[in-house]
């Protein structure tokens, strides 16, 4: 065993975890009209099981509706079959081995914030300790003591019904902003009553809340509670008040989940972004550990065993959490568990999967054509007949559908007429917060190879060599080149290309001009910021990074604010050894200072290159940036299907 700690078991209450790896909450695929889960949503948790995750929590179990209208997960004996649906869950997690848990919760004041009938939404009372407005202007509520007495009986009822459901574990929700963590912050909480002012009061309804679920699923069966350590904004609470809140709650349960952060304010804080060091909330689970004796779980933009098993190792947990990770790979437990941690695909933390749910209403990752789409087949079936494939271009689209179609017994032969594959994901490793993207090409090449796909390098592929290799199926992944703008200076020497950026970092002067503001310029123009540049990030539109998700865009939006100097509706016209002159909106000309340029326009799809080799064989699929440039999850899942049709 490479990660002894790692991989050991833990007992938690009378029940033994395999390892010490479990599956955070996440929210179902495909909840039904009334709130049960549906065949997407048991295929979702399933797979992070199969993988060897020791846990998988199911997200989030409304416990009381009538307070809570949030169109999340509701579980009673009243709606026909809501039962059965539930049991059939927490099945499909126990048959691979792993014991299946459910979150209890209640949004309090952010009732209705999954519901997609925005009209029913902003009908919808919230609810909190205090009367009050959020900051978004919406009116709150207190809840009175009936309805207090009312939520706190309920979820004792929907923990029994957990149980007898087939859940093993039952996770009390109180952090990150939601019902349980208002009464507990002095920000939201103004009570004068015995469930306000002092932390004791302010504890008292979780306290009431954990009490009731015991008494609901008795001794011994595992109750976890989930905290924010801290709440990380002025004026609510911090670490000192984390760990007397987890001391307050230790008699009461078995495992003390310490995340981070508040809904209003920490989004970012509980859900790290890309710009985060890995692991940047352990330290609240390590200080809150030093003064608990019961289990403690970390979690937080986790996914190197190394830094898994250190942070056990020192004692600073007992258990680690992933949720965003076991998206990208769900098959990260078993990797570890077999000594396979360089096989690992990782979180990329685009927040592709968190983007996709307030969009569509599913889940999808990027870098996984699998999530959400679990019950299509969690398995790669052979072909009927082996056929010889030929890839062309060893992109993260082409090495893709290369390694499915070795998995289906095909004969693959994958050409890249460069010395190396990865396509654009080589340009990512000059810039620290993007390097699990520099990986992700790294992986997929030696999967490639694990599966028997033969990797020709410097190997252009024209009509002539497919006819020679008498190919069956040729997938064209030969992807996009960077648009460069034909504009007077563009070939001087001070400007590099955004792509061939890694290669040329030494050029890049202390003053620079990013000319381009999409999501590859923005993200260019922060790096160069954070290394301490004078950066000046131009943009022809009136918008930076359009193409950026509604989830990263924010927190990009911010890093570009903080490390740089924007300017939208601003044309290049020539580059000079001073800067960049440009146009404005009114036809005057603006010169933007610095010392070196990098291009970052745009790219081009590679169409001269398909319509040369789209009749070259019997079976011929597009994939990528050839057909529109795009992002790494259009090109992962044309590569994945591509092959399955072959």
């Amino acid at each position: 065993m490479h990660f002894p700690n790692l991989t050991s078991p833990i007992q938690i209450g009378r029940v033994t975890f395999r390892n010490r790896i479990f599956s955070a909450p996440m929210g179902a695929t495909d909840i039904t009209a009334d709130c049960c889960p549906g065949p997407r949503t048991q295929g979702f948790y399933e797979l992070r099981a199969k993988g060897g995750a020791a846990s998988v929590t199911v997200s989030e179990l409304v416990v009381h509706p009538d307070t809570d209208g949030s169109h999340m997960l509701h579980l009673n004996l009243e709606t026909v079959g809501c039962l059965a649906a539930h049991t059939f869950v927490a099945d499909a997690i126990r048959r691979h081995g792993a014991v299946p848990s459910i979150e209890l919760s209640h949004s309090g004041q952010y009732a209705g914030t999954y519901m997609s009938d925005k009209n029913k939404k902003e009908s919808l009372c919230q609810w909190g300790p205090s009367d009050g407005t959020r900051p978004d202007g919406r009116p709150v509520r207190a809840l009175s003591k009936e309805q207090i007495a009312d939520i706190v009986k309920a979820y004792g009822e929907n923990a029994a019904l957990c149980k007898r459901a087939g859940y093993e574990m039952i996770m009390v929700h109180a952090g990150h902003g939601w019902l349980l963590q208002q009464f507990l912050s002095p920000w939201q909480n103004h009570r004068t009553d015995e469930y306000g002012g002092s932390l004791e009061n302010r504890t008292r309804f979780a306290r009431e809340v954990l009490q009731s679920v015991r008494n609901a699923v008795g001794p011994g069966f595992p109750i976890e509670v989930r905290i924010s350590g801290s709440e990380l904004f002025d004026g609510g609470y911090g670490i000192e008040d984390g760990i007397k809140i987890a001391q307050a709650f230790e008699p009461l349960v078995d495992l003390i989940h310490v995340s981070a952060g508040s809904y209003q304010f920490g989004f970012f804080n509980t859900t790290p972004p890309m710009f985060d060091p890995h692991g940047i909330n352990v330290w609240l689970a390590a200080e809150i550990k030093k003064h608990v004796k019961k289990p403690v779980a970390t979690i937080g933009a986790l996914s190197d065993p190394e830094q898994m098993e250190q942070i056990i190792a020192e004692g600073k947990a007992d258990v680690v959490y992933m949720g965003r990770q076991l998206l990208a790979d769900p098959f990260h437990p078993q990797k570890v568990m077999a000594g396979q941690e360089d096989c690992i695909v990782k979180c990329l933390r685009c927040y592709t999967c968190m983007a996709e749910r307030p969009v569509t209403f599913t889940r999808r990752c990027a870098v996984n054509p699998l999530i959400g789409r679990e019950i299509e087949g969690m398995e790669v079936m052979p072909a009927l007949r082996s056929k010889k494939v030929l890839v062309a271009g060893a992109g993260v689209a082409g090495l893709k559908a290369a390694i499915t179609a070795a998995q289906r017994g095909h004969r693959v032969i994958l050409c890249e007429k460069t010395d190396k594959v990865g396509g654009i994901l080589k340009s990512e490793q000059a810039i620290p917060f993007k390097h699990e993207m520099y990986e992700l090409g790294l992986v997929l090449e030696r999967q490639a190879l694990d599966e028997g796909v033969e990797i020709r390098l410097n190997t252009p592929v024209t009509p002539e060599y497919v006819k020679s290799e008498c190919a069956d199926a040729l997938i064209l992944a030969v992807g996009s080149t960077p648009f460069v703008p034909p504009i007077p200076g563009i070939e001087s020497d001070n400007v590099v290309i955004v792509n061939d950026y890694y290669l040329q970092k030494e050029k890049v002067a202390d003053t620079v001009v990013v000319l381009g503001g999409g999501l590859a310029g923005c993200e260019c123009a922060v790096h160069l910021g954070m290394e301490g540049k004078t950066v000046h990030l131009v943009e022809m539109r009136d918008t930076l990074a359009p193409d950026c998700n509604i989830r990263h865009r924010p927190i990009l939006m911010k890093k570009v604010a903080e490390f740089t100097t924007a300017h939208t509706g601003l044309a290049g016209q020539r580059i000079t050894p001073e800067g960049v002159i440009c146009m404005d909106a009114e036809g005057n000309e603006v010169l933007i200072p610095g010392k070196t340029i990098i291009c970052a326009v745009g790219q081009k799809s590679n169409r001269a290159d398909v319509d040369a080799l789209r009749l070259s064989a019997p079976f011929v699929r597009e994939i990528g940036d050839c057909i529109r440039p795009a992002n790494i999850t259009k090109a992962i899942y044309e590569g994945y299907h591509a092959a399955l049709d072959i």
